[in-house]
């Protein structure tokens, strides 16, 4: 059992997930690629009850990337009524265990019902001071730093900066993630070996860890293995 065998004094503070695999999981079981995000959410969250009572701090998950808007409009439309259904029947269960929830991405993007859902969501949590829930939605690393670029021209046009204010220190300020830890650990599931436009700036000198198992499959004890395994590195940061 790795529970057992985590050093507990050397967590990681931030953990981000790439869940893929929900449709490949369902096609294989023979049902629709809708009852296969149903399922994925049930991973979400036991992997969450799975950091909350590890004293993970951050846990961000890679819930809706910008690129997922192109797939067919019947199933955005089921990811987004799935989305509200489950804010809404877990944010009770969030308040009891003291987590909160934020979000990164262009929420403007969104239906506005899943929106408000959010909107609500965050707020009710917002006092919350055990782990943070973090989900990444209509997000991608490149329109994140596009964003951010465009900002950071807008402060240097108003006289706000210049040219010699801007470090990656200042960079990252202007980033979704501003006051949240960079990912120590980012775990992908379903197989796939590349990390898919998410947290790219973030992501400098954060431990990877892939495993074959599509996100439906993956559990607490699959969770704590990742954990293990990256406490076994030398994180060296360059030097």
């Amino acid at each position: 059992m790795f529970k057992e065998k985590i050093d507990y004094t050397h967590l990681p503070k931030h953990i981000a997930i790439i869940m893929d695999g929900n449709g490949r999981w369902a096609k294989e079981k023979g049902y629709n690629r809708i009852y296969g995000h149903q399922k994925g959410v049930t991973s979400v969250r036991r992997i969450t009850e799975a950091a909350a009572e590890s004293n993970i701090q951050f846990l961000t998950i890679y819930t809706f990337s910008t690129e997922n808007w192109n797939r067919p409009s019947d199933e955005i439309k089921a990811l987004m009524e799935l989305l509200v259904i489950t804010i809404d029947k877990e944010m009770e269960d969030l308040n009891k265990n003291n987590i909160r929830m934020l979000t990164i991405g262009d929420l403007s993007k969104l239906p506005n019902d899943a929106a408000e859902k959010i909107r609500e969501c965050k707020a009710k949590t917002a006092q919350n001071t055990g782990l943070t829930l973090n989900l990444a939605l209509s997000y991608s690393s490149r329109w994140e730093i596009t964003e951010a670029v465009k900002n950071i021209v807008c402060d240097v046009e108003k006289g706000k900066l210049t040219s010699k204010n801007i470090s990656d220190k200042l960079i990252s300020s202007y980033l979704s993630t501003a006051g949240i830890p960079d990912p120590d650990l980012m775990i992908r599931t379903g197989g796939e070996l590349r990390i898919s436009n998410f947290l790219l700036w973030q992501s400098a000198y954060t431990e990877f860890y892939f495993t074959s198992k599509y996100w439906p499959e993956f559990d607490k004890e699959d969770f704590y293995e990742a954990i293990f395994d990256f406490q076994q590195r030398e994180r060296r940061f360059g030097r």
